[in-house]
């Protein structure tokens, strides 16, 4: 591989694995503290995963529940670390999980502006240059100077939406975040990454259930089973394949074909 495209590559898993010990209940979990002994499940929650996603690409991950679709953003932000395998995440990193996340609720919303952005690695004067347009975005009107504490989940979830698209990511993560606020707040968050995701040094990771978004935001699209990725090409041709997958497991649930891995 050239040293430029090598340098191209802003996310790459390499054989990764990540696996969970599910205890019965909370003696056993305190007993494995102790002792080897104890009594677990092991579930296996990604399974060998190997991929590259390059600069300014736009990739929809697609898949029923369980897939492991959360558990690799996850690891791509830190949140959790593979049990084996190799991860390497080149830029700065804004994730669109779970908004409401990381605020101090006795702060107020500017407040929580300044900490949350110094958790992302900001200086103060890029935070202060980034305040008036998250202020805006969010459009809390008095609140922004009240403490959290007295906001509703769906004001902490504009506030943190605010935050996050305006840090300027160089990888825009998201986990079906579309769903904040009023229609008029939905829209203006989906402009919103539509403007992120058109700069082309902008790579954009998009989880999704609706096949219908995934297309009106990506270009690629990467199919997950059982922690395995079963196929990635186009984002036309994964939304294909992944409807084609819907299709037979209901088929074979009514007895009227099989699975994929049965056939």
């Amino acid at each position: 591989m050239s040293e430029e495209k090598k340098n191209d590559i802003v996310i790459e898993f390499k054989h990764v694995t990540k696996s969970y010990k599910l205890f019965a209940n909370d003696r056993q979990r305190l007993k494995a503290v102790f002792s080897k002994k104890a009594k677990y499940k092991k579930m296996v929650a990604v399974n060998d995963l190997s991929f590259q996603i390059r600069r300014g690409e736009s990739v929809a991950l697609l898949g029923k529940n369980g897939a492991g679709k959360s558990t690799i953003l996850k690891m791509i932000t830190g949140v959790a670390y593979p049990t084996s395998g190799e991860i390497t995440v080149n830029g700065r990193v804004s994730a669109l999980l779970e908004l409401t996340a990381g605020f101090d609720p006795e702060f107020t919303g500017r407040e929580n502006i300044y900490f949350r952005g110094q958790l992302m690695g900001m200086k103060e004067e890029e935070i202060r240059e980034l305040e008036p347009s998250i202020v805006e975005f969010a459009d809390l009107s008095d609140y922004i100077d009240q403490p959290v504490r007295t906001y509703s989940s769906g004001m902490k979830a504009r506030l943190g939406f605010a935050i996050n698209v305006s840090i300027k990511p160089e990888i825009l993560i998201v986990d079906e975040a579309l769903s904040v606020g009023d229609n008029e707040f939905k829209k203006k968050c989906t402009e919103k990454i539509n403007e992120i995701v058109s700069e082309k040094d902008v790579t954009f990771l998009f989880v999704t259930h609706s096949t219908g978004v995934a297309k009106s935001f990506c270009r690629r699209g990467m199919v997950m089973r059982q922690g395995k990725l079963l196929f990635d090409s186009s984002i036309e041709e994964a939304v294909d394949f992944y409807n084609d997958l819907l299709e037979k497991d209901s088929a074979r649930k009514k007895g009227k074909g099989k699975g994929i891995f049965e056939q």
